[in-house]
């Protein structure tokens, strides 16, 4: 890719979503915030334990402060972080310097379908990707950003999920959350996706809290979106 592509801005009336997001990221310490991670690890793990294609596409939900797109790069694929806040994603291009030049970069709401159209073409993606995103959905919106998944990912394709456990937190940046055991994960993303694998993850904020995390391994079935 030649220079750093950052997508067409967010609507100018933008959603509640989108006003608490960007605040977020304008008025505090990206590596101060409870989801910060200095080094992605469990994420990392489970890509690079996946069967994929040369230069698979992978799409990184959510992942606008996140090191996972830079320490990727390494492998080959092609990386895409969408991000519903501008601000998450110019303070990662800035971290990277250069190598952001090799990632594309959306600034888009993952519950606006014609956003995702835009971005993400029915079945192009091999590797979706989600740390701290789908736990912060309610009620329909599971629903809308589970077909955006199942449209996006191609047959064989895997989407790893990663949301707050059972023992996890209630809330989270001032949001209420909804907490998930690997089973219910599966049947969220059920039939479109079907288990592979789960594993249970403690994080340790910046503050020195610990947050248990349940992340699993999806694979696209066959079956319609």
């Amino acid at each position: 890719m030649n220079g750093i592509q950052m997508q067409p801005p967010l609507p100018t009336a933008p959603s509640e979503r989108q006003v608490h997001w960007q605040g977020v990221y304008t008025t505090k310490d990206p590596t101060a915030v409870s989801w910060f991670q200095a080094a992605p690890t469990p994420s990392l793990e489970l890509i690079q334990g996946l069967d994929l294609s040369a230069h698979a596409q992978m799409v990184d939900i959510g992942g606008g402060t996140s090191a996972l797109a830079g320490a990727l790069l390494v492998q080959g694929l092609d990386i895409t972080v969408l991000d519903i806040a501008p601000a998450a994603l110019a303070y990662a291009q800035a971290r990277l310097g250069e190598a952001a030049q090799q990632v594309q970069w959306v600034a888009a709401d993952i519950l606006d379908a014609e956003q995702l159209a835009e971005h993400l073409a029915p079945g192009s993606v091999e590797i979706w990707h989600d740390r701290a995103v789908f736990h912060f959905l309610h009620g329909d919106e599971r629903l809308q950003y589970v077909e955006a998944a199942a449209r996006a990912v191609a047959p064989g394709g895997y989407a790893i999920i990663g949301t707050f456990a059972p023992d996890g937190p209630e809330r989270c940046s001032g949001l209420s959350v909804r907490r998930y055991s690997a089973e219910a994960l599966a049947e969220m993303f059920a039939p479109a996706f079907q288990l592979v694998s789960a594993q249970r993850h403690e994080h340790i904020t910046p503050g020195g809290s610990v947050q248990a995390f349940t992340f699993v391994t999806l694979q696209r079935t066959a079956g319609p979106a």
